[in-house]
């Protein structure tokens, strides 16, 4: 069968969504904060960097969310991304309902190749 993928493509590309596991939110407010990470991110990609975000879009607008434990493993992640030249994106929370304002609730990644996203996330699990 054919590939569906461009020839510009360098790969699946997704974007993942990470939680902040010690905050136990619940799954509506878990859910919010990952759509938030997403909008977050869809808004960079249309600015800095639009191939990327077209190629995405083009494969299906692939999301993952994973559950990270600590705020301090989120800070590891949101650095490695970086050196692997993925977009990141901070969602703090305002503070109406489950947590107090400006607590960093999700890291959003992407959307970039699964060949640089996989090496930063791919040992995480779902959410």
């Amino acid at each position: 069968m054919p590939s569906k993928r461009s020839p510009r493509s360098s790969g699946d590309y997704k974007m993942v969504l990470l939680l902040r596991g010690e905050l136990r939110l619940t799954a509506g407010k878990a859910a919010v904060q990952a759509a938030h990470a997403a909008v977050l991110l869809f808004q960079r990609a249309e600015a800095h960097d639009p191939a990327s975000l077209a190629e995405w879009i083009r494969q299906g607008q692939k999301k993952i969310a994973l559950l990270v434990p600590t705020l301090t493993e989120l800070e590891e992640i949101e650095r490695l991304a970086r050196g692997q030249r993925i977009s990141t994106a901070w969602v703090e929370d305002a503070g109406f309902t489950e947590v107090p304002p400006g607590t960093r609730t999700c890291l959003g990644l992407g959307p970039a190749p699964a060949d640089r996203m996989d090496p930063v996330t791919g040992g995480l699990p779902l959410l």
